[in-house]
């Protein structure tokens, strides 16, 4: 039975030295690394060994008791959670790992609300309970009140006979086995059963304790993962699989990472895989290299089946996200929230480039951005350890030292009313003209596109370019030349040239007419916004509450028990993400604070963005609004307000 689990937590939970001992258990390895050694198996990179945090999610393969295993660490630091987040939709199940110590965390909640909306069943793991002052009643409160009430304690191997006491807990949650206990008792075998449904229904979510450090507790865990996990995966069947992670070996190979969800794939097999942008055109690659990675290692095989995770070398066109027989994933839950210029040697421009395209191949977060005019690149980026990170790969892997600005908030745009925008462009022997409706949408949606043309002089191959230039790349905003989200795109009218029109004349026509519906349209800043939990002393409620409103932020009714005070609330990330440090000052470190990103919502103080920005949009060449008219055999520029009339389709 093939199984793929992944190992989640907050940073320094104990996650890595936990997966650490299971290898060692499967002997994988000899002996148990340590992060203050640097010598851990799963953090392979030298950044990794130096900063001791997992970055990069790994993979291990071990065998146990007949079943095959994937096991996956990920990242937990949050500047490197949507590499965490990737990972999710591969797994089979999850093991979160919660510190006796700090018990939950803003990244524990932010792992069990991502693996919840994907129906990822779950394993606890509290981990350190052999330090001092640990109380495990209060951990398990603390995941009733913060994640789940349906929560079972296990003390030892669910192999074992179960306590009286666990047994019962176990029955209250499923009628049927209630009651069997109540007419015949505990059955050890019905239980488990009972256990995997409830684990896969999403009802249950079994906690199990102990120290990874000490290797205490930990046989106990691995026996009852194997016994509780379940999977059924069909070799016999098309093959389904998607691509969830990108990597350059150190030879320069493109390795795909792929779990198979069905069927299998074999060495020098071909495979029919889509375009990331039109999902109807097919693109025929072969499979050079299957490799099963173990750790930094890996070996190579003929074929991989269905459940399994290999790494596979020669698709030159996959990317994060790519469903093979499936639809592609568009979209992660977490997104940058900042953007960040690179300062470089403008001698190593072209490296450079080459170098961060490399890099967001790697790393969807990293959106890059070259501006040719000014001749600078912008990226978006999770967070300033992030920057550090990056700073450090560039160097230890390409020999070029670069360094940041200061990160900037990441803006986008969008409008608040729906207006029609139109595109013409007919220089000599050239032909296109495309109408769009835009409509704005509720927060969080981004792009949308629908086709209502019906047309003789518009043929579909044409239509469907206007769909592929809308989604090919970002398109700028009219106020400081941000993204645009959020907004619904309807192609209503186009028409097209028999002899004249070129497939590139709708990339042309289209974004005009996308740049003239916004010049026409009521358009409106968005920011990025924290959605917050403080907890801390009553007696600094005041003090705190007095500034969350300074920062532009609002809260929930604070949540009052024994003089400690909860806070719920969002804020601007903008002003809010340096207050971490202010909070320690204000509580002498008596107050803690977990950020999440909650969305975009109306930027606060837009006007004095838009002017600190200073974007000016008829400056910018690469998105005009005019479109071009030809008029006894030369074209022609009409601005945007006077080009309605002039159009053909009407």
């Amino acid at each position: 039975m093939n199984k793929v689990i992944g190992i989640f937590a907050h940073v320094d939970a104990g996650k890595t030295t936990l997966a650490e001992t299971i290898l060692y258990h499967t002997n994988i390895i000899k002996s148990r690394g340590r992060i203050e050694s640097k010598n851990t198996y799963l953090d392979t990179h030298k950044i990794e060994k130096e900063r001791g945090i997992t970055i990069f999610s790994e993979q291990a393969y071990f065998e146990y008791n007949n079943n095959k295993y994937f096991l996956i660490d990920t990242p937990g630091h949050i500047d490197f959670s949507q590499e965490m987040e990737r990972n999710i939709e591969i797994l089979d199940y999850a093991i979160i790992v919660i510190s006796a110590l700090e018990g939950i965390q803003g990244h524990t909640e932010t792992v069990w609300k991502l693996l919840y909306e994907h129906n990822i069943p779950i394993f606890f793991f509290i981990n350190k309970i052999d330090r001092n002052g640990i109380n495990i009643s209060n951990i398990l409160n603390e995941i009733k009140e913060n994640l789940t009430k349906d929560i079972v304690l296990i003390k030892k191997s669910i192999n074992k006979e179960l306590d009286l006491e666990t047994a019962e807990n176990i029955a209250d949650i499923d009628y049927e086995l209630l009651d069997y206990y109540l007419e015949n008792g505990y059955n050890k075998n019905l239980w488990i059963k009972h256990i995997q449904i409830l684990m896969k229904d999403m009802l249950l979510f079994p906690v199990f304790m102990g120290s990874a450090l000490l290797n205490k507790g930990i046989k106990e865990f691995l026996e009852s993962i194997d016994i509780l996990t379940t999977t059924k995966y069909i070799e016999n069947e098309d093959l389904k699989a998607r691509v969830f992670k990108i990597r350059y070996d150190k030879n320069g190979n493109r390795v795909s990472f792929i779990k198979i969800y069905s069927g299998k794939i074999k060495l020098k097999q071909e495979i029919e895989i889509f375009d990331k942008n039109n999902f109807n055109k097919k693109i025929i690659e072969k499979i050079d290299e299957i490799r099963i990675y173990n750790g930094k290692n890996y070996t190579n095989a003929k074929e991989a089946k269905a459940g399994e995770i290999v790494g596979i070398v020669g698709i030159a066109n996959s990317f994060i996200g790519m469903g093979i027989g499936i639809e592609h994933k568009k979209e992660y839950n977490i997104k940058p929230t900042l953007k960040s210029k690179v300062i470089f040697n403008n001698n190593d421009s072209y490296e450079i480039i080459k170098i961060f395209k490399i890099l967001a191949e790697e790393d969807t977060t990293l959106e890059i951005n070259w501006n040719e005019n000014l001749k600078e690149l912008n990226l978006s980026v999770m967070g300033i350890i992030q920057l550090e990170v990056l700073k450090d790969i560039i160097k230890d892997r390409f020999n070029i030292d670069i360094s940041f600005e200061k990160p900037g908030i990441l803006y986008k745009e969008t409008i608040n009313n729906t207006v029609v925008g139109k595109g013409h462009f007919e220089p000599l022997r050239h032909y296109a003209e495309v109408h769009l409706r835009l409509e704005p949408l509720p927060r969080g949606s981004g792009i949308q596109f629908k086709n209502l043309c019906i047309s003789d002089n518009f043929p579909i191959g044409y239509q469907n370019l206007v769909k592929q230039h809308i989604f090919e790349r970002e398109h700028r905003g009219i106020l400081t030349a941000s993204p645009i989200t959020d907004i619904k795109i309807t192609l209503i009218k186009g028409r097209s040239h028999e002899k004249h029109t070129e497939g590139g004349d709708f990339r042309e026509a289209t974004y005009r007419a996308l740049r003239q519906g916004l010049e026409k349209a009521d358009n409106i800043l968005l920011e990025p916004f924290y959605e917050f939990k403080i907890k801390t002393d009553i007696d600094f409620i005041g003090k705190i509450i007095t500034d969350i409103q300074k920062l532009n932020g609002s809260f929930e009714v604070p949540e009052i028990s024994n003089k400690k005070v909860i806070i719920n609330g969002k804020a601007p990330v903008s002003s809010f993400m340096g207050y971490s440090k202010e909070l320690i000052n204000i509580t002498g470190g008596k107050a803690s604070i977990d950020l999440r990103f909650y969305g975009y919502d109306k930027c606060i103080n837009q006007k004095e963005i838009i002017k600190k920005i200073s974007y000016n949009k008829d400056s910018d060449l690469e998105y005009t609004s005019s479109s071009v008219f030809c008029s006894k055999g030369k074209g022609y520029i009409v601005p945007w307000y006077e080009a309605d009339e002039k159009m053909h389709c009407k």
